[in-house]
């Protein structure tokens, strides 16, 4: 018999990390203050160094039209001395005179265009810094505002949209900005009000035609009367209304988990792994998937029934989508025959750089790097959409991303090598 043929190598890995680099220096933040006093703070620092160099240049030619002053000594027995020009004892005529004269000057004029650019220097650098000062200062005032303004939008976040900024004073453009900003936060809160309306609608007005055809078709199919027909029809039946109950559960889910979460409380993620593997370990043993891998505590804030959400969805997803076990005959010429190794899948918990980390890694078919963002879309499966499976409604791995971004974290799914995937989700502590 004829050998299966050899699963595709996976694609190769992308060599860019989707992930934004770290800046060299996080310390250092180039917000708008700080442009703006380097602004101010440059700007007189150039004026001053202008206006320093004029004057340097006009006292230097100052000093340089003096120096050109010729003297004439007219008489006997004269006698010149100076401190600062001791040679002036020397001469013995007006030429040696003026020479050393000369001399003398131009020594004293070096020295006081030495002492007048020193102390303008040490003038400009105090005045540069109290400018910076000042313009620090300033700047602070000036957009004190903007401050105000990010720490409402930090405040509101999608917990409390009721707060407003209700800025006071000139009407400017920081002014026009706040208000404008107020607004847009009035339609938000009547949108999320109006989506809280409808998921509260939906999920009375969409559970209980199908718990009640539910409850029909159950009744029906318990009369042992019943013909081999209906009774094959009330199964076919039973199972498009449970997939349509799943379908409305999980919309009703993504609708809900878009939102921030409010009351957190402390969960292990640990232990939802591991009622996560408990749920699907009936499903895996049906289709010889191995469940394995360690779950080291890792405690975080949030919702525990929202979180054992995203570990079930990521493990019964790493189970539906995995290889099939294959017998001796398809497995072909290998080496001592019988079964062939069946499929797994390894979900370990732990503690990671200051995040808890879940990884769900499993075999299976080989994913496309392009095809991973497409797998969160809503209703997408690998190279299928909306219909062609019945593994599932297609809302697994939305919810997923959903109720991770809903507790400050991510989710992030890397093709493995020999197929499957690697899906990963941190979350803050």
């Amino acid at each position: 018999m004829k050998s299966a043929p050899a699963p595709p190598a996976a694609p190769p890995k992308p060599s860019w990390d989707p992930r934004q680099p770290e800046p060299a220096f996080p310390w250092i933040r180039s917000t708008i203050r700080i442009r703006l006093t380097l602004l101010y703070g440059g700007m007189f620092l150039i004026a001053g160094i202008l206006l320093l160099s004029i004057i340097y240049l006009l006292t230097a030619q100052a000093l340089r039209d003096a120096q050109q002053l010729d003297f004439k000594v007219v008489g006997q027995q004269v006698h010149l001395s100076s401190q600062a020009c001791p040679s002036l004892a020397n001469a013995t005529n007006n030429e040696e005179l003026n020479a050393i004269l000369r001399s003398c000057l131009s020594e004293t004029r070096q020295q006081a265009l030495n002492d007048l650019l020193n102390r303008s220097l040490l003038a400009l650098v105090g005045l540069s810094v109290i400018a910076f000062a000042f313009g620090y200062a300033m700047a602070g005032r000036v957009l004190s505002p903007l401050g105000r303004i990010t720490r409402t939008a930090r405040r509101v976040a999608g917990t409390d949209l009721t707060r407003r900024i209700e800025m006071d004073g000139p009407d400017d453009e920081l002014k026009e900005l706040a208000d404008t900003f107020d607004e847009m936060l009035d339609r938000l809160e009547r949108a999320f009000t109006a989506q809280q309306r409808f998921v509260a609608n939906a999920s009375h007005e969409l559970r209980t035609p199908l718990a009640i055809n539910r409850t029909l078709l159950e009744v029906h199919l318990s009369d042992p009367g019943a013909p081999v027909e209906l009774q094959q029809l009330g199964k076919t039946l039973l199972a498009t209304n449970e997939r349509s109950e799943q379908l409305v559960e999980g919309l009703l889910l993504l609708a809900r988990s878009d939102n921030q979460i409010v009351e957190r409380k402390p969960v292990d993620m640990a232990e939802v792994a591991t009622r996560a593997l408990d749920q699907a370990r009936g499903e895996a043993q049906e289709k010889g998937v191995e469940l394995r891998g360690e779950q080291k505590p890792a405690v975080v804030q949030g919702n525990g029934v929202l979180l054992e959400r995203i570990a079930l969805n990521l493990v019964q997803n790493a189970v539906r989508y995995n290889v099939a076990p294959q017998d001796a005959g398809a497995a072909g010429s290998g080496k001592g025959g019988g079964r062939q190794e069946s499929g797994w899948v390894e979900v370990t918990t732990d503690i990671e750089h200051g995040q808890a980390v879940l990884v769900v890694s499993n075999t299976g078919p080989v994913v496309p790097a392009y095809e991973i963002d497409n797998l969160f879309e809503p209703f997408r499966r690998l190279r299928t959409e909306r219909t062609g499976s019945d593994k599932g409604v297609g809302l697994g791995l939305s919810i997923a991303r959903s109720v991770a971004r809903a507790h400050g974290g991510r989710i992030i799914a890397e093709p493995r090598e020999g197929g499957g995937l690697v899906m990963r989700v941190t979350l803050p502590v």
